[in-house]
């Protein structure tokens, strides 16, 4: 915090612009340019990413300080505070889902440390990785220009320099070490392929005449002969017509039509990239309610895998980004709870206190204070 003060005193110096363009959309061998935005319009995509960023964000988050070789829980931390209200605007959940979103779809998520007079964190303001550019320093350190920054939390609309130890960066795997690259840019023929498919079967019912059957008839039909036939059917159509016989005269045949085979496959293709977008984001298919290859023993393993293999590390880079840029004191640290994902799991969880107790890692009492009850014989508390 001082150093940043001081580089603001002594003048900034010149600095190597990292990410002149973000966000422009990426052309592809499909012919669809690939951005966060149009990514989202992919229900796989946007059920991935709202999967990891909504589950982390429902998960709590403790500060804990260690003391000679123990550790002890710090609630009146300043950051501790944070994870009860980042800032005016948003409540932890609400922060972290959009720390996550931001990161699963841009590659990288920005958010402002604002910092009171005695230099403790007051508040954590996200920033669009839109308005922001990434710069080198001449130190090799990173920085960041908000250009004109106007979020949902107003701004100056000038634009400004964030030097380090006035923002935390959380990123995604990067190839220089210093700026996140998105899986949308890594794979974006993935995600082109499957912005044409969708956009043709789209193009398919709104261009395509595909009626359920035709009428052969032989010769012409006069005009009046037609208006005939077409009050003839009227007849037929509606849910109390279903499967009434039809009948025809004057050498008439009915001859029923359907989605042609070549159709049906570009269709059932889509099926296919619902699979491949839950890789691009190490989510199981049933998490995002694709039961394709479903069963109870799958679907039930798919949460545990959801879990150590796809939420942890994103919890692990979340407490070491914390680590990094809003702690000062490497004695605090921050610790995502896991375990509340069992918080739906009434079975799991009562057994996994009931292996606690069992084994002495726990008391009676120490697991009704987890579940939110008094101590044993404790006096209740009066209502006001």
């Amino acid at each position: 915090m001082i150093r940043a003060a001081l580089s603001r005193l002594w003048g900034r110096p010149e600095a190597r612009a990292l990410n002149e363009f973000p966000g422009l959309p990426i052309g592809t061998s499909a012919g669809q340019g690939v951005s966060a935005q149009t990514a989202e319009n992919l229900a796989a995509v946007l059920a991935c990413v709202n999967a990891i960023a909504s589950a982390a964000g429902s998960l709590p988050a403790y500060v804990y300080r260690s003391v000679e070789g123990r550790r002890e829980e710090a609630p009146a931390h300043p950051v501790a505070r944070l994870t009860r209200r980042p800032n005016d605007r948003q409540t932890w959940p609400d922060f972290v889902e959009w720390l996550l979103a931001q990161a699963l779809l841009h590659g990288n998520a920005l958010a402002e440390v604002q910092v009171d007079g005695a230099g403790r964190p007051v508040a954590l303001v996200p920033i669009p990785w839109g308005n922001a550019a990434a710069v080198l320093l001449p130190s090799g350190r990173l920085a960041f220009d908000v250009v004109a920054y106007q979020g949902p939390f107003g701004g100056t609309g000038r634009s400004r320099r964030l030097l380090p130890g006035e923002f935390m960066h959380l990123k995604d795997r990067s190839d220089d070490g210093l700026i996140g690259r998105s899986r949308l840019s890594r794979a974006r023929e993935v995600i082109g392929t499957a912005q044409a498919l969708q956009e043709w079967s789209g193009s398919l019912w709104r261009n395509q005449a595909t009626p359920s059957g035709a009428i052969k008839v032989a010769g012409n039909l006069s005009p009046d002969q037609r208006a005939r036939l077409r009050d003839a059917l009227s007849g037929y159509t509606g849910a109390h017509n279903g499967r009434k016989t039809l009948i025809l005269d004057g050498g008439a045949e009915w001859q029923a039509l359907s989605v042609s085979p070549e159709d049906a496959e570009v269709l059932a293709s889509r099926r296919f990239t619902v699979e491949e977008l839950c890789r691009l984001y190490q989510v199981p298919p049933p998490i995002v309610q694709d039961l394709s290859h479903g069963t109870f023993t799958n679907s039930r393993e798919a949460g545990r895998w959801f879990a150590q293999f796809t939420l942890a590390p994103w919890v692990r880079k979340i407490e070491a980004e914390f680590a990094r840029s809003v702690f000062t004191d490497p004695a605090f640290a921050l610790e995502v709870d896991m375990s509340a994902l069992m918080r739906g799991d009434a079975e799991t969880r009562w057994q996994s206190h009931k292996i606690a107790v069992e084994a002495g890692i726990l008391d009676p009492d120490e697991v009704r204070e987890i579940e939110g009850f008094n101590p044993r014989g404790a006096a209740p508390v009066p209502l006001a």
